[in-house]
C-alpha cells in the first residue's frame, strides 16, 4: 500500500496529475490519498498528525506533495522513521530548459545526509556556551555576550551508514554504465571536528569495502563552482545535511529548476518520496504547476517498490514528450500546457 499525502497550496494539483498517471500503469498497488491540507487546517493539529502518522505506519511507501506547514509528516518520516540518506538525482533531458549553454550529460545523483549536522535541532542562547566554556579559541565573546548558537553534530555511526549507502548507489550505477565513482565534499579545512571527520570516514569505507569505486574529495566551495562548471564529471556526490540542502537546489537549477527535481528520503525499513520544490501558493488553483518533480519521484517509488520495468516505461515516456519540445509541456518550461493536460499528454505518450 501507498499512503499518497497531497500537500499544500498548489501542490495537491501536481500530485491529482502524478496519480493520474501512475494508475494508467496499471499496477498492483493499493492507494491510500489523505486529505489535503485544505481540508485539515480548520481541525485540531494534533488529531491531524495522530491520523496522518497511523497511515504513514501503514504504508509500505509514502508519495508526499509539498507542505507549508499545514500538512503533517515530513518530521515524523525523516526523523520518526531515521530516512538517513536523502537521494536527489540530478538529470538533463532534452527540453529541460536549463539555463547553462551546453548541460548535455549532466546525470549525477546527489546523496544527502538527511538527520545530522546543522539540523539536529541544538540550539540555545550565547551565554550557555560561555557558562560551559565551549566558546572556542577563535570567538570573541566576553561573558554578556547576547547572540544565539546552532550546534553542528556529525556522528560515526550516522556518517557510516550514509556513507555506505552512498557507495552502494555508486556501485549500482556502475553496474548501468556509470563511471563508479563517489564525490564527498564539506567544508574540510575549516571544520576538522566534524566537516573532515565526516570526510575521513567516508573515504575509510570506500576504499577499503569498496574498492572497486573511485573516490575524490573536494572542499565544499569548490564543489558549488564545478556543480556549474564541471557538472558532467559527477556520478554520486555525498554531502553532509545542510550542503546538501544548498547544493541539491543548486544542482536542479543547472538542469532547468527545481519543477523537474525527485528525490527520495531512505531508512532501513521505511521510504518517502517528494518533489523538491514547495507548495507554489502563487499558482495555486490555476492548473499551473508543472508536475514533472511529483512524477519523477513517484517513479524513484516504484523502483524502490520493485516495479521498475513500469517505471522505466513511464520515464521513457516522459523524456520523448520534454525531446519533443512543443506545446505539450507545461508553461514554465515553454509550453502551454495546463497540469492536467500535461498528465494526459504523457498518459498518451505511454499508450
Amino acid at each position: 500500500m501507498v499512503t499518497v499525502i497531497p500537500g499544500d497550496d498548489a501542490a495537491p494539483e501536481a500530485m491529482e496529475a502524478t496519480l493520474s498517471v501512475l494508475a494508467g500503469l496499471d499496477l498492483p498497488i493499493d492507494w491510500n490519498l489523505l486529505p489535503t491540507g485544505r481540508e485539515i487546517a480548520d481541525r485540531p493539529r494534533t488529531d491531524v498528525e495522530e491520523e496522518f502518522h497511523a497511515e504513514i505506519d501503514k504504508a509500505d511507501a509514502v508519495l508526499f506533495g509539498s507542505t507549508n506547514g499545514t500538512s503533517p509528516g515530513p518530521v515524523y518520516m525523516r526523523w520518526g522513521k531515521q530516512t538517513f540518506a536523502n537521494v536527489r538525482p540530478v538529470r538533463w533531458r532534452k527540453g529541460f530548459r536549463s539555463p547553462m549553454a551546453h548541460p548535455e550529460g549532466i546525470d549525477y545523483t546527489i546523496v544527502r545526509e538527511n538527520l545530522e549536522d546543522a539540523y539536529i535541532g541544538v540550539m540555545g542562547d550565547v551565554q550557555d556556551l560561555l557558562d560551559a566554556g565551549l566558546a572556542g579559541p577563535r570567538a570573541r565573546l566576553p561573558r554578556g555576550t547576547e547572540g544565539r548558537f546552532a550546534a553542528k553534530i556529525i556522528t560515526r555511526e550516522g556518517t557510516e551508514q550514509v556513507g555506505r549507502f552512498a557507495c552502494e548507489l555508486a556501485r549500482s550505477r556502475k553496474a548501468k554504465g556509470y563511471p563508479g565513482k563517489l564525490t564527498v565534499s564539506a567544508k574540510t579545512n575549516m571544520l576538522p571536528k566534524t566537516d573532515k571527520y565526516f570526510c575521513s570516514i567516508v573515504e575509510e569505507i570506500c576504499r577499503e569495502e569498496f574498492p572497486d569505486l573511485v573516490y575524490e574529495q573536494f572542499i565544499v566551495d569548490d564543489m558549488a563552482h564545478r556543480l556549474v562548471l564541471r557538472p558532467q564529471d559527477l556520478d554520486v556526490l555525498l554531502l553532509p545535511n545542510l550542503y546538501g540542502d544548498l547544493l541539491s537546489d543548486e544542482g536542479a537549477a543547472t538542469i532547468g529548476g527545481l519543477g523537474l527535481a525527485p528525490s527520495g528520503c531512505y531508512g532501513d525499513d521505511f521510504a518517502y518520496f517528494e518533489s523538491a520544490h514547495g507548495t507554489a501558493p502563487d499558482i495555486a488553483g490555476q492548473n499551473l504547476i508543472n508536475p514533472t518533480a511529483s512524477l519523477l519521484s513517484g517513479l524513484m517509488m516504484l523502483e524502490h517498490m520493485g516495479f521498475a520495468e513500469a517505471a522505466e516505461r513511464c520515464d521513457d515516456a516522459i523524456t520523448r514528450l520534454y525531446a519533443a519540445e512543443d506545446d505539450r509541456l507545461t508553461v514554465d518550461q515553454g509550453g502551454r500546457a495546463s497540469t492536467s493536460e500535461f498528465a494526459d499528454h504523457l498518459l498518451a505518450e505511454m499508450t
